[in-house]
């Protein structure tokens, strides 16, 4: 009897252990679309970067091209939406990124999370600190964006995503 409580109480702990991650979906693509845009009409525009283009993005932002297709929308006075990842800890954090016609961020969102800890990232009062920034400077983590102790990485790779972002805005998205 005592070695059966065992062998369930290691087996209890092992799937503990195995089990830590879950996946979080905070926000729909549409449901970010209205929070950063409202109910202005957006096209979907079907974006594949050229290989110079990925080139350029990489050199000017200092960030890697994930994908050379972009998830996007525009609007009519030229503002964009954009749906992308970035890495959290070890899993991809799922983001809605909006661009004013001028190459500012509008506002970010976090569409999915799937990292055990380091949610907070979603939080507004966090996000909002990227409101207004563009590609004129290079965001770093700890110098003009503030850190979330428990979500360092997730924090450094939103704002890497940002520079991306704003890169991609400045080297492609303006001229279309």
């Amino acid at each position: 009897m005592q070695a059966l409580n065992v062998k369930y109480i290691l087996g209890f702990m092992l799937l503990s252990l195995i089990s830590t991650g879950h996946a979080e979906t905070f926000l729909t693509v549409e449901q970010a679309k209205g929070e950063l845009f409202a109910n202005t009409p957006m096209k979907k525009m079907d974006l594949t970067l050229s290989n110079a283009q990925v080139e350029a993005i990489e050199d000017a932002s200092d960030m890697r091209v994930l994908s050379n297709k972009l998830n996007a929308w525009k609007t009519q006075s030229n503002e964009w939406f954009l749906v992308d990842q970035v890495i959290g800890k070890h899993e991809m954090i799922d983001m809605a990124v909006g661009i004013d016609s001028s190459g500012k961020i509008k506002g970010l969102r976090v569409l999915r999370y799937v990292e055990s800890y380091g949610s907070e990232v979603r939080y507004i009062k966090w996000l909002d600190q990227f409101n207004g920034r563009d590609s004129s400077e290079k965001l770093l983590l700890d110098k003009q964006i503030d850190n979330i102790s428990g979500a360092t990485l997730s924090c450094r790779h939103i704002t890497d995503g940002v520079n991306r972002w704003t890169h991609t805005w400045q080297q492609v998205l303006q001229h279309l």
